[in-house]
């Protein structure tokens, strides 16, 4: 990060940021992405089986890792202000945290896999398969959520080039590892969709590796030494993390979530209809990466002005953020309109999959629109650390709003599944207005704080 005077200065420099972490969001969220088109491959069953798997593995991941993003506006501040020697203990103790976190997901796991899943009206055979995709997914845990700690530590420093080149390496070793575990290549047993979970746990280690190396050896990370001279545990610097990443994480959850309940209401429907469902959410989620990543780059550009007292040039970059996002969410519905059948037949070929998959991609062309506006936004309102409002409005927004409504159209009229969807987009309507409104108020706050000390 460098400080930046004009208009142009601050486009370039936030491009420089985003390109980087949009290929590396991407790229990440692919992965996913080829275990579910792949494992669609071998049978509807292991699609929707995998499709299971994810809808309770990605709320739970995304939550945690909404705390573990909370050491990104920490240290961009620490940077703004000069304040630098205090980054490597925060860099440890949020490794410490991690870890532990990680623990207590794998204990719970042990205890509430089986009676969720038996709790489910699901098939025999899409049991087996979403059970032992998040068994071996799992074995890969910790080494995520250290990797996640160090990504964060890296782009908080504006290198967001480094991650890039993590996820880069690694996507094809996962797409080849898929192939090899899914369908049974070079002796290995066919596993179907299990194949996917053993893969991802594999490409797990192996970004994990690849960033403690380069931040060991590779500069301007090695001066920090963040794996020498390591500190004890304190509590202290964990709690200063918590309560800027819970309520993070919780937001990110309450939001994810809602579609992981919505995949799991559908477990009444065919398993024509969740394969359908999981297919085009996969498809539309993989666009959500696009502004996604506006709010993370917006995240460490204002928390560094932030830090630094230059409020008018974060208020600037806010403004560059969200129009981008809007820009984007007119592209990538482009994309799912012109696009449908396509991107419906990458993930099954079965008529009635393809047919079921179009009818839901149109849903997610209006939703997406909402995502563009409210993800840059959280990235703005995280830079300021402002993060209690947001988890209010996502509960609020998805719970009492998306959910409930979902429910009564897809139970009491005739949209039946595609109900849910239209609950969705109201509450991510819903929740991106009360979210630029907070910013704004934070916004007009900051502003005035400014004035009375000038």
């Amino acid at each position: 990060m460098y400080v930046t005077t004009t208009f142009r200065e601050k486009l370039k420099l936030f491009s420089f940021i985003l390109v980087p972490i949009l290929i590396t969001q991407v790229s990440m969220y692919l992965m996913n992405f080829f275990d579910t088109i792949m494992s669609g491959r071998v049978a509807a069953i292991d699609l929707a089986g995998v499709a299971i798997g994810s809808s309770l593995w990605v709320p739970i991941f995304t939550g945690v890792n909404g705390i573990l993003l909370a050491i990104t506006p920490i240290i961009a501040q620490l940077t703004g202000a000069k304040n630098t020697d205090e980054v490597p203990n925060r860099v440890q103790q949020a490794i410490y945290l991690s870890v532990i976190l990680a623990f207590i997901i794998l204990i719970i796991g042990m205890f509430t896999l089986n009676p969720i899943l038996n709790m489910m009206d699901l098939e025999a055979e899409v049991r087996h398969v979403a059970k032992y995709y998040l068994i071996t997914l799992i074995t890969g845990i910790i080494p995520l959520f250290i990797f996640n700690t160090l990504r964060c530590f890296i782009d908080a420093l504006g290198k967001t080039r480094i991650s890039m080149f993590i996820i880069l390496i690694s996507l094809p070793i996962n797409i080849v590892f898929n192939y090899i575990f899914i369908f049974g290549k070079l002796g290995v047993p066919a596993f179907g969709g299990v194949g996917a979970g053993i893969a991802t746990a594999i490409t797990y280690w192996i970004v994990c590796i690849l960033a403690i190396i380069i931040v060991i050896r590779v500069s301007p990370f090695k001066p920090y030494r963040i794996f020498a001279n390591f500190v004890k545990p304190q509590v202290t610097a964990w709690w200063e993390q918590l309560k800027i990443g819970v309520p993070i994480g919780l937001s990110i959850f309450f939001e994810t979530s809602i579609f992981s309940a919505v995949t799991l209401l559908m477990s009444v429907y065919s398993t024509y209809t969740i394969a359908a469902h999981q297919a085009a959410m996969n498809f539309a989620s993989l666009l959500y990466m696009l502004p996604l990543s506006i709010g993370m780059a917006l995240t460490i550009t204002v928390a560094f002005e932030v830090g630094a007292k230059r409020h008018h040039d974060a208020k600037v970059y806010s403004v560059i953020g969200i129009y981008s996002g809007l820009i984007i969410a007119i592209f990538a519905g482009i994309i799912l309109y012109v696009f449908d059948d396509s991107v419906a037949r990458l993930y099954n070929t079965n008529p009635e999959v393809v047919a079921l998959t179009k009818q839901f991609i149109y849903y997610a062309i209006f939703y997406q629109f909402a995502d563009a506006i409210g993800a840059p936004i959280q990235g703005v309102l995280r830079a300021y650390k402002d993060v209690n409002v947001t988890l209010i409005t996502s509960l609020v927004s998805f719970w009492a709003v998306g959910l409930p409504l979902g429910y009564i159209l897809a139970n009491y009229t005739a949209l039946e599944p595609f109900g849910y969807w239209v609950g969705i987009i109201a509450g991510l309507f819903s929740g991106a207005i009360a979210l630029l409104s907070r910013l704004l108020y934070v916004q007009k706050k900051v502003r005035h704080v400014v004035e009375v000390n000038k």
